[in-house]
């Protein structure tokens, strides 16, 4: 078990945290849609050739799984996290595609003391994955749980 660096006083609206980057290859978009999302263009290279997409495509829960591994990585796993009562919204605003690079980064929007629980908080956070191109390809915005420091 790591050191718990953060706890929900250590966030702040406006802080943003570098949670990395991420090369997909072919073969783990083939393995990952073959069990949870199997679209033709998702499990098959001349599928997505004649889709609209015109290759193989990563799925966006396979996106959205690489975000969440990111984030247990570099900050949950640091953190006093308790969960997360739900996500707000997910958009996916381009294909990730075989050897496409992401950089993840997760920015703080809202913070505030729970009303009912004083031993805890209510984060509200912009996860945003962008390729190496510069395009934004995923954001997916939600809530995390965070137990204070001091109740």
């Amino acid at each position: 078990m790591a050191t718990l660096e953060y706890y929900f006083e250590d966030f702040a609206v406006g802080d943003t945290f570098d949670l990395g980057e991420y090369t997909f290859t072919a073969d783990e978009i083939v393995h990952f849609a073959r069990q949870f999302d199997p679209q033709p263009f998702h499990v098959d290279e001349a599928a997505g050739r004649e889709s609209h997409f015109g290759g193989l495509v990563a799925s966006g829960w396979h996106t959205c799984s690489i975000m969440m591994r990111m984030n247990v990585d570099k900050l949950l796993s640091r953190s006093a996290s308790m969960g997360s009562p739900g996500v707000e919204q997910i958009e996916w605003l381009k294909p990730v595609r075989p050897g496409d690079t992401v950089t993840v980064t997760s920015s703080t929007l809202e913070v505030r003391a729970s009303k009912s629980r004083p031993d805890r908080g209510i984060v509200r956070q912009l996860w945003t994955a962008t390729n190496q191109h510069g395009e934004e390809v995923c954001r997916f915005r939600g809530t995390g749980l965070y137990l204070k420091r001091t109740a």
